[in-house]
């Protein structure tokens, strides 16, 4: 019997670097439940920083001719603020950040008195993270998973980690990853994970160093392209049917590095922990009396920038006070107008960013194509956000949830096909 698998191929941003463990991590003594054995299989894929328009823009033909025979959004929204570690946790939960707690790449916590940062051993405590991942949801209903690295996949998230994952390291080449999913994808049934996740960096490295018109980023989307012809191809050997879905986190745009933003006089760092990054800085008060005072100033003062408390945030972006995780935001957050981006250290930022709010500065939008036979051909939908796309795997793979999500089923209905 051949079996339905899904692959779903993220593009996205900022995951550690460095790290040199190439191991394979094995959960043991778990295996597919009979009925999960002949469930459909998916495979989440991460090529990062996948703008919304470059397939056409640098004539990725792979991408392209793949999407024509099957779905093709103009653009899918990232949830706020457009970076790489809230994205593709919101992917995986259906949930905004406020909501799962993963606020940015780099937050203060104001109960564990302690900074959170995707460039270090944070990024491997299950604390941080909240809602319930796509492979926690498996393998909670007794279906296997397995990640060739994804925000949080290396954390034991409520005690779960997926059966098989790597660390990351940016220089595993193409091939040995391809190698990897195709040996999973040939385990015994009772083995074989049924959701797989996968990363690429390129595209998002490029656009960071050189901007988003460079001739470097589309050689890095060529790259992508290619591996993903090359995926497809190594799949084909395993006798699986495969439904694959390429999408991205965010996008980029080109910024005015020449004239960055300094941090404001009147966050004053003896008053206020600061933190985030150049898109988004957030500032926690070491004494709330200090909040107002500062914020007047700050909006009589600024300029290039909006500054926000933290329970005045326009509510389109879900970005404020939230029950469970309002300990990390900011109470005063700045958020600068594009193309401006603020620098809190000694150095001159890169070319390319992506941060912005994405209904704003439409560059920060990203990649949606869905392909194969679960999927509904020759279909093009218009932009939707991405807490979307979780109820979508889950339908494909038949899983279960019942806590509230952010997401609809809007998106499933539109591209799959009714069973």
């Amino acid at each position: 019997m051949k079996y339905l698998m899904l692959i779903i191929i993220l593009a996205c941003s900022g995951v550690v670097s460095g790290q040199t463990d190439t191991a394979q991590k094995v959960i043991s003594g778990r295996s597919n439940s009979k009925e999960q054995q002949d469930k459909p299989y998916v495979i989440l894929i991460s090529a990062d920083g996948f703008r919304y328009d470059y397939a056409e823009k640098y004539h990725a033909e792979h991408l392209l001719a793949l999407a024509s025979d099957g779905v093709k959004a103009a653009s899918m929204m990232p949830s706020f603020p457009s970076v790489t570690f809230p994205n593709h946790y919101t992917i995986v939960t259906g949930l905004y950040p406020s909501h799962t707690g993963l606020v940015i790449n780099n937050f203060y916590d104001r109960t564990l008195h302690r900074f959170y940062s995707y460039k270090g051993p944070t990024a491997s405590e299950g604390i941080w993270y909240g809602g319930t991942p796509l492979w926690v949801l498996a393998e909670k209903q007794n279906m296997l998973s397995a990640s060739y690295f994804w925000v949080g996949s290396e954390a034991p998230i409520q005690g779960i980690l997926p059966t098989y994952y790597y660390k990351y390291n940016s220089l595993a080449p193409i091939s040995q990853r391809i190698n990897t999913v195709v040996s999973w994808l040939s385990l015994p049934k009772d083995k074989r994970p049924h959701l797989i996740t996968f990363y690429l960096p390129q595209v998002d490295h490029e656009g960071h160093k050189h901007g988003p018109d460079s001739k470097e980023v589309e050689q890095a989307v060529h790259f992508i392209d290619s591996a993903v012809y090359q995926l497809t191809e190594a799949v084909k050997t395993t006798g699986l049917q495969v439904n694959y879905i390429f999408l991205s986190d965010h996008g980029m745009t080109s910024v005015d590095a020449d004239h960055a933003l300094s941090l404001p006089a009147a966050a004053d760092t003896s008053k206020f922990i600061v933190s985030g990054d150049g898109l988004l800085v957030e500032l926690y008060a070491k004494n709330t009396d200090n909040i107002p005072a500062a914020y007047e100033t700050l909006k009589k003062t600024a300029k290039d920038y909006e500054v926000y408390l933290r329970v005045n945030m326009p509510r389109n972006l879900h970005y404020d006070k939230s029950d469970d995780w309002h300990n990390r935001i900011g109470d005063i957050l700045l958020i600068p107008h594009w193309p401006r981006i603020f620098v809190l250290g000694k150095y001159k930022p890169d070319p390319g960013q992506h941060g912005y709010d994405p209904a704003v500065v439409k560059d920060m939008q990203a990649t949606f194509f869905a392909w194969g036979p679960a999927f509904k051909p020759n279909t093009q939908i218009p932009s939707f956000p991405n807490v979307d796309v979780y109820p979508v795997v889950t339908q494909i793979l038949g899983l279960n949830y019942t806590e509230k999500i952010d997401g609809t089923k809007q998106i499933a209905n539109k591209v799959l096909i009714k069973k």
